[in-house]
């Protein structure tokens, strides 16, 4: 029996992230998705237009009715009301938490009631965040830290009950894209790949959403992010070849 992993947030009018994508990326790798969604957007690459956040009651009912399932990932949670709900219903199974704080394009996705909720609620019971860089200073700020030395920012949410923590490095620069994963007991692990000359929105949902299929299937969790990096990797391999391609048959004036 493949395992079914549990996508909750919001739902991406285009399909390039949010839970469409969590699906989309589960599908792929042999999984099952379930999703409880927590709000409705309209938005595509460049903009988001609206947002119809759900009822906290009608998050609960879709966590209650998507039954057992093997692991979890968060993404948008819109309002401190839907944070509360999540933290209340999470199912007893592996958590990871993208902390989807604004769209690519710049639109506020988590309120800051919601921001606070976040870090008091659900923090404390997930298995994984994995913040990237502007993230991970955004939520050490709220602790009242303006530190940007990655290394304090995570131990800093480890404290806060956090289980371990992944630095995504998409936004940093170099040939190389380095993920660093932080625990409080072990030293710091650091996963790499070649960087790729690629744009592609929903790497973060991509990520996140391997990542709980591979826990739900049982792996470590060192392997479940290197194995969820790899196949980030290969996506961002195609868009950029699938681009390189579309530039060579376009017709020339």
């Amino acid at each position: 029996m493949r395992e079914a992993v549990l996508a909750i947030g919001g739902v991406d009018s285009s399909g390039g992230a949010g839970v469409l994508r969590d699906s989309a990326t589960v599908g792929a790798l042999g999984g099952v998705a379930r999703v409880a969604v927590t709000a409705v957007t309209a938005q595509n690459d460049h903009a988001v237009s609206a947002v119809h956040v759900m009822p906290a009651d009608v998050v609960v009912d879709q966590i209650e009715m998507a039954g057992s399932v093997g692991a979890v990932k968060i993404g948008m949670l819109a309002t401190a009301a839907i944070v509360g709900a999540v933290a209340t219903a999470l199912p007893r199974a592996p958590c990871v938490l993208d902390p989807v704080l604004m769209s690519s394009s710049g639109h506020m996705l988590l309120d800051d009631l919601g921001l606070s909720a976040l870090l008091e609620r659900l923090l404390p019971k997930v298995d994984l965040l994995t913040p990237n860089v502007p993230e991970l200073t955004a939520l050490a700020r709220r602790f009242g830290r303006a530190d940007e030395d990655h290394h304090v920012c995570a131990a800093l949410l480890l404290q806060k009950g956090c289980r371990a923590v992944l630095v995504k490095g998409g936004h940093a620069e170099g040939k190389a894209s380095e993920d660093h994963l932080y625990l409080p007991d072990r030293p710091r692990v650091t996963f790499t790949a070649p960087r790729i000359d690629a744009t592609l929105r929903g790497t973060g949902c991509r990520l996140a959403s391997a990542i709980a299929l591979h826990l739900a299937n049982g792996d470590s969790l060192d392997h479940a992010v290197g194995a969820a990096k790899n196949h980030v990797h290969k996506e961002l391999t195609l868009a950029r070849d699938m681009a390189s391609a579309s530039m060579v048959g376009a017709p020339h004036g």
